[in-house]
């Protein structure tokens, strides 16, 4: 079973994420764990021993930004890095830039379109 670590403020993308990934869910493909803040996405990798392959993380973010977070991740975590997928709802270049200077193995804009996630999933985590 894949776990992927879902960042965002935005609490209702928890039930999002379960309602339209309820078949991989319930078949023990994947797992999903939720992080509403950078901080807590840190606090969960430390304690959970980079258990996550995947991180979706929202860029704008109160406190600590997605971009922030993945500039740490990518630093800290070597043996293999996890893939860390943006998100974001402006379609800016600027971001889309930072993002893959820092290191960002895809980029996603809200909303998001779920069909092409599963796709994007399914070639990422073979």
């Amino acid at each position: 079973m894949e776990k992927i670590l879902v960042v965002d403020d935005e609490r209702d993308i928890q039930a999002l994420f379960e309602q339209r990934f309820r078949k991989e869910i319930k078949n023990g493909e994947l797992e999903f764990v939720f992080a509403f803040s950078g901080e807590e996405a840190i606090t969960y990798m430390k304690d959970h021993d980079q258990e996550a392959v995947l991180i979706l993380s929202d860029i704008n973010m109160p406190g600590m930004s997605g971009l922030e977070l993945l500039r740490r991740i990518k630093e800290k975590y070597e043996v293999p890095p996890p893939l860390v997928m943006m998100i974001t709802a402006y379609g800016d270049t600027e971001n889309y830039s930072l993002a893959m200077q820092l290191g960002a193995d895809d980029f996603l804009t809200k909303p998001v379109d779920f069909t092409a996630l599963k796709e994007k999933l399914k070639a990422k985590l073979v």
